[in-house]
């Protein structure tokens, strides 16, 4: 037995094709109209497109409404009439533009709505999501009426959205404070927009720069309230104070040490971007002091009266443990510790010759100078090659110039510089306990002459010449060659 249909008969698909092609057919000589969710607005205005209002377009949906999935989009369309609209759009001070730049996906019907009913506002905009501080003029304080009840846009823009009457802020605030409004308007005006911005009772749109206070660095950044607290006439507002302290005196960590022109050291920049001339000081700074923090010498923001002396901020410092005195500028300089220069003729210890090139540890190892010996056996050790003869008075024949050659000029039992010797090593080469004449005379020559007349032991010469000549012994007479 088969089952029935229903309406997927033949005779009931018919029917319910005829029906879509009627319905789509009037809908088509109605241009869409068919479908309208509810009247357009007719509210008449210049004519534009070829038409004064939305309701000319009645049965023309596709004036407006584009494909789905193809065609420009719906704002687009707007713009085809709207021409007036697009040029507000090339000028970013403009109502439209502005909105435009609030948000990326900006669209028409945000703000415009349409199928209300011929006398519906075709603006409906609200307040509250309005981003009415991209215009210059924000509504933070305008958010309730004296009344308690809120804003809507046409309290303040009777004549369009995109203009404002001041003539209406005057009659607004005037209902508030009608005593402080008059004497206000008669001393600024009824401008208000020249100076509030509805942010800052004051307006901090108010060109400052016009006055002999231009606000500079972080004075910018300053509430009008800041400087002008409770000032509610011109007189009040010049009568601001200029100087530094007038704001500052709180914020003065230099107690009034160093006045009240702030601006001597400090710039609106900020306070820590301060240039003190310290020059202009009794303590110049020089070499690495200038790179010294201030408050390395100025601690607990003590300026006036802080120390001079090199001990009271170098005291810990002090590597010669007080043998020089507190002084330290008598040998050191502000460019470092390492470039001292100390004058030694000052000492019992004058520094000569080689002296002059030696480091100051060389004899002050251990950092101990007041005290230092000045003997020369001090720091000199008599060499092993005097064998002990001339005991530790080295200036005796030494100079501080050189070791070598010494000025000998103590009693000599035999001649000195004899035979054209000119050092001591000429006769005593190895220890002055000692000495040798065949360093000049021959031995094998002098063996045979003295072996004619008998003389066996010649290695003791001074024994027969005491004075350095032949004849000296009793032999021949003759010269000291």
């Amino acid at each position: 037995m088969k089952k029935p249909l229903g309406c997927l008969t033949p005779s009931g698909l018919l029917a319910a094709f005829l029906t879509i092609l009627i319905i789509t057919g009037v809908s088509v000589v109605q241009g869409g109209a068919l479908f309208s969710p509810g009247a357009l607005n007719a509210q008449a205005g210049p004519p534009l497109g070829q038409v004064t209002s939305h309701a000319d377009l009645a049965n023309n949906c596709s004036a407006c409404h584009t494909a789905p999935l193809f065609g420009p989009k719906m704002d687009a369309r707007c713009l085809e009439c709207h021409t007036d609209i697009q040029a507000q759009l090339q000028d970013p001070r403009s109502l439209h533009a502005v909105l435009a730049s609030s948000r990326a996906e900006m669209s028409c019907r945000l703000c415009h709505t349409e199928h209300k009913g011929a006398g519906a506002a075709i603006t409906t905009l609200a307040i509250e999501n309005f981003p009415h501080e991209l215009t210059g003029f924000s509504l933070k304080a305008h958010a309730q009426k004296a009344d308690g009840r809120p804003f809507q846009c046409e309290d303040c823009h009777n004549q369009g959205v995109s203009k404002l009457d001041a003539a209406i802020c005057f009659d607004c605030h005037h209902t508030l404070d009608a005593a402080f409004l008059q004497a206000h308007s008669e001393q600024f005006g009824q401008a208000c927009l020249g100076c509030h911005d509805g942010l800052d009772s004051y307006g901090k749109i108010f060109d400052h720069n016009r006055l002999r206070f231009p606000l500079l660095g972080r004075h910018a950044e300053v509430e009008c309230v800041g400087c002008h607290n409770g000032a509610v006439t011109a007189e009040m507002l010049r009568s601001a104070p200029l100087e530094c302290e007038g704001c500052h005196a709180a914020q003065d960590i230099h107690k009034g040490q160093f006045g009240n022109q702030c601006g001597v050291c400090h710039t609106p920049e900020g306070w820590e971007k301060a240039s003190f001339d310290h020059s202009r000081t009794a303590f110049p700074l020089l070499g690495k002091h200038q790179q010294v923090a201030c408050d390395s010498c100025h601690q607990d923001n003590r300026y006036k009266g802080a120390p001079l002396a090199c001990f009271a901020c170098h005291q810990g410092q002090d590597a010669h443990q007080g043998g020089f005195g507190e002084d330290c500028g008598a040998c050191h300089t502000p460019e470092g510790w390492e470039k001292a220069s100390f004058d030694h003729s000052r000492t019992t210890f004058p520094l000569s010759g080689a002296h002059l090139n030696l480091a100051c540890k060389a004899c002050h190892s251990t950092q101990v100078f007041k005290g230092t010996p000045a003997a020369c056996s001090a720091c000199h050790q008599e060499p092993a090659y005097h064998a002990g003869l001339f005991g530790t008075e080295c200036a005796a024949c030494h100079s501080t110039g050189v070791w070598s050659p010494a000025d000998f000029n103590r009693p000599h039992p035999f001649p000195l510089r004899h035979g054209g010797a000119g050092t001591c090593r000429d006769c005593h080469a190895a220890s002055l306990s000692g000495y040798t004449c065949t360093t000049c005379h021959n031995r094998a020559e002098t063996i045979a002459e003295h072996s004619e007349e008998g003389i066996a032991n010649i290695d003791n010469c001074v024994g027969c010449h005491a004075g350095g000549q032949k004849g000296d012994g009793g032999g021949d007479s003759g010269d000291d060659d």
